[in-house]
């Protein structure tokens, strides 16, 4: 950091902004911010770093909202070295309002995560339930959150359970299952004709209190409490300890064949491109990153132009170019990979196969193969992550 911290203050002097006596302080503060959020926020995705700067009275003010504690002190440095002084009014996040709750846990089978505070905006992405998340800031009745991916955005209120270091350290201990099949249901009591507390989706995660003949009885991360059908979960310790398997990814994607495509869905009831990749290997215990252009940075990348390159498992990525990534898949075998467009289907890339996508062929830019690299950089298990252990 001290170093970055005199490369970036020698970089704005050569740059021409270090001409103090010529009422530039606040061209520097602006050129500062941005130099550090270039290093520390490149993608606004998974880093808030919301930072301005203004003058009154001769004196820059620097005023926003970040998660990034060190990146707000290398600016407030860089200032310091150059000799501007600084009137500090930035939030450091998580906002001192929301007290010792500033972790959750994900309450509904999948909880909507919204770009803004809004049931209108944008869906970005969900979490599944039973997923830990940090807990940023509050607006009315939502919440700015980051899943363990590092992806942030909005969600209501009922979709989380606030929670505080203690809470979550005993959620940490308690007795876990993963709800193992594509959809299904909590119930009010262990019969058939129950009525319903919740949906499922595959991969949510709940504690349970009890065994009830072939049910679990669980409680929901927001207190609700029902029945689950034993043989339709799968114990913690099992989803994280067994050795992650390719045919077993394959096996849950192909689960998803025929499920409409959703813009930012990352479930069994809709999913885009990048949501269908991650649910698979989720299902296996890894997390991938958040977007096709983001898992596209991590892992080996085998060459993809020759077919007989690519092995099953491997991510296949499609855009304008390396940089213009808007597609992502996951190889079969053989050329054929199943993705989500329009709802989740197989195509090829062989031009012999009668499942070819010509279009989509041109577009092939790049892969990614994942389980040579488990945990590195945007490829963490489960059972290695700090959020769930």
């Amino acid at each position: 950091m001290l170093n970055y911290l005199i490369f970036l203050v020698f970089s704005l002097f050569l740059l021409g902004f270090g001409a103090i006596a010529d009422n530039n302080e606040l061209k520097i503060a602006n050129r500062v911010i941005e130099s550090v959020s270039l290093k520390y926020a490149p993608d606004k995705r998974t880093a808030l770093f919301d930072l301005v700067s203004g003058q009154i009275s001769g004196q820059i003010i620097l005023k926003g909202k970040t998660n990034m504690a060190d990146a707000k002190r290398m600016v407030l440095d860089s200032l310091s070295m150059l000799g501007i002084n600084v009137r500090d009014s930035v939030i450091v996040l998580p906002e001192p309002s929301l007290g010792e709750k500033t972790w959750a846990i994900a309450t509904l089978a999948e909880s909507s995560m919204r770009s803004e505070p809004d049931h209108a905006a944008e869906l970005v992405s969900q979490a599944l339930m039973g997923m830990p998340v940090k807990v940023l800031e509050k607006d009315g009745g939502w919440y700015r959150i980051q899943t363990p991916d590092q992806y942030l955005g909005w969600v209501d209120s009922r979709g989380i359970a606030r929670k505080t270091d203690a809470e979550m350290a005993l959620w940490k201990q308690s007795r876990r299952y993963v709800f193992n099949q594509t959809v299904g249901y909590v119930v009010a009591t262990p019969k058939k004709n129950a009525l319903h507390i919740s949906d499922l989706v595959l991969n949510d995660l709940f504690e349970i209190v009890s065994e009830k003949r072939r049910y679990l009885q669980i409680i929901i991360p927001d207190g609700r409490t029902g029945f689950v059908k034993k043989a339709d979960c799968i114990s913690y310790q099992e989803w994280t300890n067994r050795k992650p398997d390719v045919e077993a990814i394959l096996s849950v994607a192909k689960k998803l064949l025929g499920v409409p495509y959703l813009w930012g869905g990352t479930s069994c009831k809709g999913v885009d491109c990048s949501g269908m990749t991650k649910t698979a290997y989720y299902s296996q215990g890894i997390i991938l990153a958040r977007d096709a252009s983001q898992q596209a940075r991590y892992g080996e990348h085998p060459d993809f132009n020759e077919i007989p390159n690519l092995q099953p498992g491997d991510l296949l990525f499609f855009g304008r170019s390396a940089q213009r990534i808007t597609h992502v898949g996951i190889h079969m075998g053989d050329g054929r990979y199943i993705h989500a467009s329009g709802m989740v289907r197989i195509n090829s890339i062989d031009p012999k196969a009668p499942d070819f996508n010509l279009s989509l062929r041109k577009n092939l830019v790049a892969a990614s193969r994942i389980l040579n690299s488990l945990n590195t950089e945007g490829i963490v298990l489960v059972k290695d992550h700090p959020w769930y252990h």
